[in-house]
């Protein structure tokens, strides 16, 4: 009696529990903004949660790049969030976000010679500009920044979005000669520093 009572629990719990995964299921609406990039795949065929990037510019016949690991919004909040103000940010995902430049560069108030950096930066809340941070230290994973490397910090101008932007994006626009404009998007935020090839 005991055996057939406890069968007939465990069936009751088990038919609880589907009909609650499926009301939940039918609830659950999705992410509008989870949209899947289309510039990188993993091995198996499947988007990489944050691919490989690329920017480049030529400023007075010299090479400028930088490479980057492109993280997405995902439903998440970003700036305040999983970006946190205040706190150094590894500018990007994954790999430690690296600027290569065969010129001396002027970026924003910061003169940085010839050479390979990382770049991380200081987020803040609107009305306070962030920091971009010029790092001697290379090829280590994002997270790990060492302030005594620090080569110099520049404020970066900020400018809202008019609408969401899902995955990062590290761009060189406004190039002239030897000018140009560094930007990174993503979510509702536009930051960006003049970049000048000496």
């Amino acid at each position: 009696m005991n055996v057939r009572f406890s069968r007939l629990a465990i069936a009751f719990i088990s038919s609880a529990l589907a009909v609650t995964t499926a009301v939940h299921a039918q609830d659950a609406k999705p992410c509008p903004n989870a949209l899947v990039p289309d510039h990188g795949k993993s091995m198996a065929g499947k988007p990489l949660a944050s691919p490989a990037a690329t920017a480049e510019v030529t400023l007075g016949g010299k090479k400028v790049s930088i490479t980057y690991n492109a993280p997405s919004v995902r439903c998440r909040t970003v700036m305040g969030g999983l970006v946190p103000y205040g706190k150094v940010w590894r500018f990007g995902a994954n790999a430690a976000t690296t600027l290569t430049t065969d010129s001396e560069l002027k970026i924003g108030d910061l003169t940085v010679p010839a050479g390979t950096y990382t770049l991380y930066a200081l987020p803040a809340a609107a009305g306070t500009p962030w920091q971009l941070i010029v790092n001697k230290q290379t090829k280590q994973w994002g997270t790990v920044y060492d302030e005594k490397q620090d080569f110099g910090r520049t404020p970066m101008m900020f400018t809202a979005l008019p609408k969401l932007q899902e995955t990062m994006t590290l761009s060189f626009e406004h190039s002239k000669g030897k000018k140009a404009e560094l930007h990174m998007r993503w979510e509702n935020t536009d930051v960006y520093v003049p970049v000048v090839a000496k």
